[in-house]
C-alpha cells in the first residue's frame, strides 16, 4: 500500500515540528503517529520523567487541537469523565456540561486506579468511538 506524498509530507512536518521539543524520543513519536494515522489509541507505559504529558500536549498544538488530561483516582465517578446536565435556577432549563473526554487529544492518566465503573466509561467511549 503506498503512501500520498501530500500524506507524508504533512506527517514529517508534523513529526519534525513535535521533535523540535521533544527530544530523544523518536521511536515513541513514530509510534504515537502511527496510532494517530490509524485513527486508533496508544497505551504508554513507562516511568516518570519520559516526557508522554509533553508528547500529547505538543502534538495537539502542533495540530492546533484541544488537549486534555485526566489523573484517574479512585473517587472518580463516570460522570467526571463523561459529563453531566446541570439545572439552571434563574432559566428553569438544564445545560449539558461536556466531561474532558470531550477533546482531540486525551491523557488518561493512571487508568488502573479508577473505579470499575470509571474505567468501564472510557472504555466504552474509546470503543464507540463516541468522542
Amino acid at each position: 500500500m503506498e503512501t500520498d506524498p501530500a500524506t507524508a509530507e504533512l506527517m514529517e512536518r508534523i513529526l519534525y515540528e513535535v521533535k523540535r521539543v521533544v527530544v530523544g524520543q523518536d521511536r515513541f513519536l513514530e509510534r504515537v503517529m502511527v496510532a494517530l494515522l490509524a485513527g486508533g489509541h496508544l497505551l504508554v507505559e513507562g516511568v516518570p520523567g519520559l516526557a508522554k504529558t509533553l508528547t500529547v500536549k505538543t502534538l495537539a498544538a502542533v495540530l492546533q487541537g484541544q488537549f486534555r488530561r485526566i489523573q484517574f483516582t479512585p473517587d472518580l465517578v463516570p460522570a467526571d469523565l463523561i459529563g453531566t446536565r446541570i439545572y439552571n435556577q434563574k432559566t428553569g432549563e438544564f445545560s449539558t456540561a461536556l466531561g474532558p473526554v470531550f477533546t482531540h487529544l486525551l491523557l488518561a492518566d493512571e487508568i488502573n486506579r479508577a473505579p470499575a465503573k470509571v474505567q468501564s466509561a472510557l472504555l466504552e467511549v474509546m470503543q464507540e468511538r463516541q468522542v
